[in-house]
């Protein structure tokens, strides 16, 4: 099963540069963060079950100033999340 947006599958690893790649594809607005929405919908790309409670729970993880988005600085806090809860394989 691919990732929308990136060339490889869910079981190989995908390095930093490509998740944030892929991450941002989901940055619709193009304001270089990731809202709530957003991430909603890169959850869903990857047929991610209760994305509703996995975006807030993504959100609250990786923002780390509190503004309710996701940036380019805090999209490493993400891995971790997306590891445990997407069951994507990201390489560090």
């Amino acid at each position: 099963m691919a990732i929308k947006g990136t060339p490889r599958s869910l079981q190989q690893d995908m390095s930093l540069e490509e998740f944030k790649e892929w991450i941002f594809k989901f940055d619709t607005d193009g304001d270089g963060r990731i809202s709530k929405a957003e991430l909603k919908r890169a959850i869903r790309s990857v047929r991610g079950r209760f994305s509703s409670w996995k975006t807030r729970r993504g959100i609250r993880l990786a923002d780390s100033d509190g503004d309710g988005y996701i940036d380019e600085n805090e999209v490493e806090n993400l891995i971790e999340f997306a590891k445990k809860n997407l069951g994507l394989k990201i390489a560090v």
